[in-house]
C-alpha cells in the first residue's frame, strides 16, 4: 500500500487508512460445522464500500456457502466543501479545504488536487464538508461539434498525426467520432 500511497498521493501523504466493518450473519441460519472455510470474493462484487464476501464449507460433515455483508472504508485527504455550494457554482481555490474521507462511499472517484476543481463548475450541489466527487462536476468540453482537431497516434518509436473534423463534442473522458481528411470517421 505505500508504494501505491507514494504514486497517487504524493511522498509526504499518509497511505491510506483502510477500514473493515464486518456484518452479522442472519441469525436463523444453521450450518453444519466445519474444519475448513474458504472465503471469497464473489464474480461482479467490488472489493471496497458496502460489499460481500463469500465463505464456502470445503471440509466438514455438510457443505454450505454463504454471504457475509462487509463494509470496506478507504481514508484518505480527499478535497471537501468549505460551506454549503449550489449547483452551477464555479468553483474556486476558497470553496474546498482538504479533509480525510471515505474514498470508497461513492464508486465515482473523489478530487484529491485542487487543480482539478479550480474554475471548475459543479454539475450537483454540496453540503459543507461533503467530499468532491469526479461526477459532481460538469464534464469539461475541449471542442464543439465542426471544430478542426488534431489527430494524434503514438507508440513505442512512432508518432503519427492528421486533422479532422469534430462530429460531435469533444467532453472531458467520452469517445467522440472525427472525419479525417479522407473522409474516414474515427472514434477516439
Amino acid at each position: 500500500v505505500l508504494g501505491a500511497a507514494a504514486v497517487v498521493w504524493g511522498e509526504s501523504a499518509p497511505p491510506p487508512r483502510i477500514e473493515v466493518q464486518v456484518g452479522k450473519l442472519d441469525a436463523r441460519l444453521r450450518l453444519a460445522p466445519c474444519t475448513q472455510v474458504l472465503p471469497y470474493l464473489p464474480a461482479g462484487t467490488r472489493p471496497i464500500g458496502r460489499t460481500r464476501i463469500g465463505l464456502r464449507c470445503a471440509q466438514g460433515p455438510g457443505t454450505w456457502n454463504i454471504s457475509l455483508p462487509v463494509t470496506v472504508k478507504v481514508w484518505a485527504q480527499a478535497l471537501v466543501a468549505t460551506t454549503a455550494l449550489p449547483v452551477g457554482t464555479l468553483l474556486s481555490a476558497q470553496h474546498l479545504t482538504r479533509a480525510e474521507v471515505d474514498l470508497a462511499e461513492r464508486n465515482d472517484p473523489a478530487v484529491l488536487l485542487p487543480e482539478a476543481a479550480v474554475g471548475r463548475t459543479l454539475a450537483r450541489g454540496l453540503a459543507p464538508g461533503e467530499a468532491l466527487r469526479r461526477d459532481d462536476l460538469k464534464l469539461q468540453q475541449w471542442f464543439k461539434a465542426g471544430d478542426t482537431v488534431r489527430i494524434m497516434a503514438m507508440g513505442p518509436g512512432y508518432a503519427v498525426s492528421s486533422e479532422g473534423l469534430a462530429l460531435g463534442p469533444g467532453l472531458d473522458g467520452q469517445a467522440t467520432r472525427v472525419r479525417t481528411e479522407g473522409g474516414r470517421i474515427v472514434t477516439g
